[in-house]
């Protein structure tokens, strides 16, 4: 499902297309693909509010799928091999942020579905060592959602410096957030959740919420910290009201629709702080892949056939789904 020109979602902007197989060059892996999950950022990209980088291009960043070839410099994958493919495509290994350990910010990096071909397809190509291996223990459609919206919710719960046992609030209850709460569970933090939808809060209950509310209510407990996964700057004013002093507010968004004026003296002052979530490592992937099997993780996914990913998307945007959402060709 290709995109050629950035467009509402409502207006269908993925078309069926017959291309060819890619073909692996020498450090690539040839995927064929069982799954791919839907998130936000392929409707920033689909809609135009990330700058395109190529047309046509096949979006899609959460992909799971069997090795089928290698290229001659691939080590430590395997034919048959079942693994994921995440946003981060690639890293230059040789800057100072990669040097660091830092590649999330790697000023070179590469991202699927957005500077290459991505999983909204039967085959994708990707770096043999950017790939991950996939516990057995996840169908590939419960798989799929790990690949971003569990990772970067896992990376959010380390840059707002998350302890066992602490407070925290989880602003919105989309893909990401089922998913961060589980982990949550597991460190016996004690979780709020805010967000519109009925069936979002109803899940948010389901899975454990410490206390659950409308994305207008505010949490009864100063937090110890808060993640934010809404595109929203008046979410992230809300999230940083309900903090302690010296709390932390972490924004799950590649792109907010702005941010809004506050007042420093009662919501930031304090050495309350906000930080930004940027991308994720090859770490976070690894570490939070052994987590979610260890804690026996399992996403709530709706499945949507590959020709139905406009559709797909369109449910997305709406909030209609709980959970994830996932695409199978």
């Amino acid at each position: 499902m290709q995109l050629t020109s950035t467009q509402r979602i409502e207006d269908n902007p993925l078309k069926e297309r017959d291309v060819g197989v890619p073909q692996p060059d020498d450090p690539d892996v040839l995927i064929q693909v069982d799954a791919c999950g839907l998130c936000h950022t392929d409707l920033h990209v689909i809609e135009g509010e990330l700058p395109p980088k190529r047309s046509p291009l096949t979006p899609g960043h959460q992909v799971i799928g069997v090795v089928e070839r290698m290229g001659r410099e691939v080590s430590g994958r395997t034919i048959g091999e079942r693994v994921g493919v995440a946003w981060l495509h690639r890293a230059c290994g040789e800057c100072a942020w990669c040097s660091s350990g830092d590649e999330n910010l790697c000023e070179r990096a590469l991202f699927t579905g957005y500077d290459v071909d991505g999983g909204y397809a039967e085959y994708i190509k990707a770096p043999g060592n950017f790939v991950y291996s996939i516990p057995r223990v996840f169908t590939s459609e419960q798989a799929a959602p790990l690949m971003c919206a569990g990772i970067i919710g896992f990376r959010s719960l380390r840059v707002a410096g998350v302890q066992p046992g602490e407070r925290v609030g989880l602003f919105g209850f989309g893909a990401s957030a089922h998913l961060a709460i589980a982990v949550l569970r597991s460190w016996k933090c004690e979780v709020y959740v805010s967000t519109r939808g009925k069936s979002h809060r109803e899940l948010a209950e389901s899975l454990g919420a410490t206390w659950v509310g409308s994305e207008t209510e505010k949490p009864p407990v100063e937090l110890d910290r808060a993640i934010t996964f809404a595109p929203s700057g008046d979410v992230v004013l809300a999230a940083l009201a309900s903090l302690r002093k010296g709390g932390v507010v972490a924004i799950n968004a590649i792109h907010l629709d702005r941010m809004p004026q506050f007042d420093y003296d009662t919501l930031l002052w304090g050495e309350r702080q906000i930080r930004s979530v940027a991308n994720m490592t090859r770490a976070d992937a690894r570490d939070f892949l052994a987590l979610a099997a260890e804690i026996g993780l399992r996403p709530r996914v709706t499945v949507f056939s590959l020709d139905q990913a406009n559709e797909a998307l369109m449910a997305v945007k709406r909030d209609a789904v709980d959970g994830a959402a996932v695409i199978v060709p």
